[in-house]
Order: C-alpha cells, then structure tokens, then sequence
C-alpha cells in the first residue's frame, strides 16, 4: 500500500501567502518562504506553491519569491500561476520547482498538457481543476474560480489524464476555506477510474477531515491551507492519527 500524502499549499498573493472562504475574501498569512521552510522541516511530504491571482492579473508568476522559497525546501514542490505555455514550465523549473501544476493554461490550450508530458515526464506535468456544482453537475472553473467554462468536470480531468498529466489535484471550491470536511462527493464522482494519483483540496477542518477523507475515498493525499498555517493541524500529530486509524502514512 502506497503511503498517504499530507501537503500544505501556499496561495501566493503579491508575494504574501493568503487564504480565503469559497475562492474569496482573502486575507494575509505570511511570508511564503517562512512557511515553506517550516514545512519542510515538520513532516510534510510534499508542498504546493500557487500565485493565485497570476492569471487573472495576466502576468507572470513571482519567481524571485519562488526561486527563495524553493531554496527552503527538502520535500518536492509543486508550483502554478498562469502556466499558459512550454515556456512558462521551463522558467518555473528553473526556480527550483519539481512538478508544475496547470489550470486555466490547459483549458486554454488542451495540448500544453501532452506537450509538456512528452518533454519534461508525466511525473512533472500537473492538472490542477477547480471545480464546483452548477446545476447539480460537476463543473469546471477558470481563471482562479472566476470564470465558468461549462465542462463537465468528470469528462476534463479523465481526458488531461489520458493526455499526460501525472497528478491530478481536485480544489472544491464549494468547500475551499469552511473547514467542514472535504468534498467527498466530488471527490468520488470526479475521481473514480483515473488512473493517475489525485490530491484532494478544500475542505480541511480537523484530523478525523484526513482520515474521512483517506477512509472513504481513494484520494492519494490531502491538501490543506489555514488549518496548517494557523497551527490548528500539527502535521506530525495528524500523521499519528492517521497511522493509529490504520492509513499508511511516512512518519
């Protein structure tokens, strides 16, 4: 049995990092290269970087705050903000990033997804989904949860795994920032058959969220934001717990 993986992310605002309720909201944190190094020292297995407003601001990504930020870090980390091109994947890589997570970039261009599979690995190549229930169906969202793209969430994220991604992350937005358990509805109908690892974001609020989470889905790690950066989740403590509720965990 593979072991579960716990990651923090960092959402990225003006090189501050933040959180919000429902994708809105937001508020200040901390420096993002202060949690990063406390992270990588205190159990985390992997870390994930997001500028969130890149994309909507039409701008590239901070990689002076990144390229810092990965220098704290031991542990793999992933990164995304307005990842639209092959160009943007190499400049990220650069800054010390070990996968790079794709969003509105994929929906814009479907290819840059098997592009970037066939140059830097499945391994490296992310698809990050935002999604959200519209009309009781799963549905896909754009530019940081903004924008409606109509597609159904279950048919996207099957087709960008077929295409080369080797991770999936599923943010609900319905339940990003609550703090009242993950999506898992979502989380089973959009995530079902793939063939591919799948992170599961938004929702995190306790311990017995992970182990809900691990228990009742086939999710391959968890993700988690304030909970984590407001100490209200101790990581080595979270990881005791999911070990003693039988869910193989690296401690």
């Amino acid at each position: 049995m593979l072991a579960k993986r716990i990651i923090p992310c960092l959402d990225v605002r003006n090189g501050r990092v933040v959180k919000g309720t429902n994708f809105k909201d937001l508020s200040d944190v901390d420096s993002p290269v202060a949690l990063a190094e406390r992270y990588s020292e205190c159990g985390a297995d992997e870390l994930v970087f997001y500028d969130i407003t890149a994309s909507c601001e039409n701008r590239s990504l901070f990689t002076d705050i990144l390229k810092e930020t990965a220098s704290k870090v031991f542990i793999p980390l992933t990164v995304g903000g307005d990842i639209n091109t092959l160009e943007d994947f190499e400049r990220v890589l650069k800054c010390g990033a070990d996968k790079v997570s794709v969003n509105t970039g994929a929906l814009n261009n479907p290819l840059l997804v098997s592009e970037a599979a066939k140059i830097y690995g499945n391994q490296c190549v992310v698809l990050s989904a935002d999604v959200k229930r519209v009309n009781g169906k799963f549905v896909v969202f754009a530019r940081g949860g903004r924008i409606n793209t109509g597609l159904d969430a279950v048919e996207w994220v099957r087709r960008c795994a077929e295409s080369g991604a080797g991770e999936i992350v599923l943010n609900s937005i319905d339940t990003d920032g609550v703090k009242k358990g993950f999506d898992i509805e979502m989380l089973r109908a959009v995530a079902s058959d793939l063939k591919v690892p799948v992170i599961a974001s938004g929702g995190a609020g306790s311990v017995g969220d992970f182990i809900k989470l691990f228990k009742y889905t086939d999710v391959d790690a968890g993700l988690g934001a304030s909970v984590f950066h407001y100490g209200e989740i101790e990581i080595k403590a979270l990881k005791k717990a999911l070990k003693e509720n039988g869910i193989e965990v690296r401690l």
